[in-house]
């Protein structure tokens, strides 16, 4: 037989009544093309088979692929198994209705966010996790297990335990409890730039048990929000003063203008004074610039949007995803972005 890697985390799935109950809370439709992550001897696959029209299943191990190949050689199954040989996490996801999955544990976080990010949306999936992991998912404000992947999961999908399974229903078998839970993405999704979004609970979930306003004076934090704001600045026509002098200085009229002055920025003379005209052109965009406070110093913007929304003194813990949506917004209005 197969020794199994569990360092790679290759805990079989063995007993048929589990296997039976997965499948039909998955609730699988003739049409439906199935992605299956880790299929490994293809006890789940097999009956997944029975029921639908296509499995794709995501295989790393050589071995485990040609058990797979073995068991449904030579039967009406065998041209509706597609294996692709290879790590799940660095492939683009075909196109499927539904993913149902006995995950390898370690890959649990980043597969749940390529599985939420994935277009176009599936369905829903139904996953193995680890047991401390999916009541994470599933974690409500206020909660010991409430953190960073309850609320990006829950921003972007419906999340529900369904069973939880007992270690001695692999094998080998693990060295934790095992819990089966759905996820639905949600159709269409928020208004949200996701990147926006987690670049701010990241940072208030780092130390979710501090006030916000103690979370945000991190040195490191401050830094990036400060780059962030002075880029989002320069996009959106406000500059330092001495930007504008600089300006001014390299676009005086050729009369004026020194010698030394860059040749390639200033303004070329013409016999029809098209340099005047650019002038006044120039002097007219400078006028709607806006300037950033040579004192300017991101911190005290920083505390007064925490201030001003009312979240100053809140703790990441007991924040839902509508406290984040408004503390996001009130950042974003004042030009503080986090990605």
């Amino acid at each position: 037989g197969i020794l199994f890697n569990t360092g790679a985390g290759q805990h079989i799935l063995k007993n048929p009544l589990v296997v039976n109950s997965i499948i039909e809370k998955a609730a699988l439709r003739r049409t439906d093309v199935i992605l299956e992550v880790g299929p490994g001897t293809g006890n789940l696959t097999v009956k997944m088979l029975e029921k639908v029209k296509k499995v794709i299943a995501f295989e790393i191990d050589p071995r485990l692929v040609g058990e797979l190949q073995k068991r449904v050689q030579g039967t009406s199954l065998a041209n509706k198994l597609e294996i692709k040989v290879g790590d799940v996490l660095k492939t683009d996801l075909p196109f499927f209705d539904a993913c149902v999955a006995n995950l390898p544990y370690q890959i649990s976080s980043p597969f749940v966010f390529k599985l939420l990010l994935h277009r176009p949306f599936f369905r829903c999936a139904i996953l193995m996790f680890q047991r401390e992991f999916a009541l994470r998912l599933v974690a409500k404000p206020g909660t010991k297990l409430y953190c960073r992947l309850s609320i990006n999961t829950q921003l972007l999908a419906r999340v529900d335990h369904l069973m939880k399974v007992g270690k001695n229903n692999f094998r080998p078998p693990p060295k934790v409890e095992s819990s089966v839970v759905r996820i639905e993405p949600k159709n269409p999704p928020p208004p949200i730039n996701f990147q926006e979004w987690d670049g701010l609970v990241r940072i208030a979930f780092v130390r979710k048990n501090k006030t916000l306003s103690a979370a945000f004076k991190s040195s490191a934090v401050e830094q990036m929000l400060d780059h962030n704001y002075r880029i989002h600045c320069s996009l959106h026509n406000t500059v330092s003063s001495f930007l504008i002098y600089l300006i001014l200085f390299l676009h005086r009229t050729p009369s004026t203008r020194s010698s030394r002055a860059p040749s390639s920025l200033a303004l070329k003379a013409s016999s029809n004074g098209a340099s005047t005209t650019s002038l006044g052109n120039l002097f007219h965009c400078l006028t709607t610039l806006t300037e950033i406070p040579e004192n300017f110093k991101i911190a005290e913007k920083i505390q007064t949007v925490l201030k001003n929304t009312g979240y100053s003194d809140k703790r990441a813990r007991s924040m839902d995803i509508d406290d984040f949506i408004r503390l996001l917004h009130g950042f974003n209005s004042e030009g503080i972005h986090f990605s």
